[in-house]
């Protein structure tokens, strides 16, 4: 949902794939994604799950740590004949690994990828909902993949015997054939590999107040840029400009225009 808000205030077209239980929270939320301008067409109504909660807390670093209740309506959201086209259509299906928890899901999930044009893995390990056997299906069938400098440094110990993170990345894009990696490390920037190459970026200087949603701005405004054609550094400076106000503001979803970051 925050990927697909800051899609649209970036001027990119963006819809969410979702379900919500039949019960207030549920009408609350979807009032709250039409208010927003995300279509809520795509969102199911569960008469069984309630719809999910999640309690973030902050640690050290400013990293937050998340506790995410299970089983929810999300977990059960189910395939509809009409995703096919809409997903083909698509320049590019977002996703992440914590959708696939559950085995409905997760097969809604693995269909829609069958017919997606550029997939973007925005890697998720949240303890205890992941194993690499899960990883490793959606490694396979991403184009560009999404992770936090943790995160790799898992995939490392999962799937290749390096220790470096330049080596372990090129082992992951030449076993999984992956087109890009993008590496966020917080304050610390990140950086970007494709093939043969990779570009360092730095992180916007601000007072933080909120880091929620912070990493799926900074996605949503670099594929904004990656979309319309641009350069990689260009993307990489954009997102980190507009991450680094969110991080600036209270919640995952502060207004803005896209205006205020040219």
């Amino acid at each position: 949902m925050n990927v697909a808000y800051h899609l649209r205030k970036l001027g990119i077209s963006a819809s969410l794939i979702s379900r919500v239980g039949d019960d207030e929270a549920g009408r609350e939320l979807i009032d709250f994604i039409t208010s927003i301008e995300i279509p809520a067409e795509n969102i199911q109504i569960d008469s069984q799950q309630h719809t999910s909660e999640v309690i973030a807390e902050l640690k050290a670093n400013n990293e937050m740590v998340y506790t995410i209740t299970y089983p929810t309506a999300w977990d059960y959201i189910a395939w509809q004949s009409d995703f096919k086209t809409k997903i083909a259509e698509a320049d590019a299906f977002i996703f992440g690994s914590l959708s696939a928890r559950n085995e409905v899901s997760r097969a809604t999930l693995l269909q829609l990828l069958d017919h997606a044009k550029f997939k973007v893995f925005d890697v998720n390990l949240r303890t205890p909902y992941y194993d690499k056997d899960t990883i490793t299906a959606f490694l396979s069938k991403a184009d560009f993949v999404k992770l936090n400098e943790n995160e790799i440094v898992m995939l490392g110990d999962w799937f290749t015997e390096h220790h470096e993170e330049q080596n372990i990345v090129a082992a992951l894009m030449e076993q999984f054939q992956l087109s890009e990696i993008l590496i966020t490390k917080g304050a610390e920037g990140g950086t970007y590999y494709q093939a043969n190459q990779s570009i360092n970026y730095k992180a916007e200087k601000v007072t933080v107040v909120d880091t929620v949603g912070s990493g799926d701005s900074f996605l949503a405004a670099f594929l904004s840029k990656k979309l319309a054609g641009e350069e990689i550094v260009d993307c990489l400076n954009f997102a980190a400009k507009v991450a680094g106000f969110v991080t600036s503001q209270k919640g995952a979803c502060p207004s803005y225009n896209a205006a205020d970051f040219k």
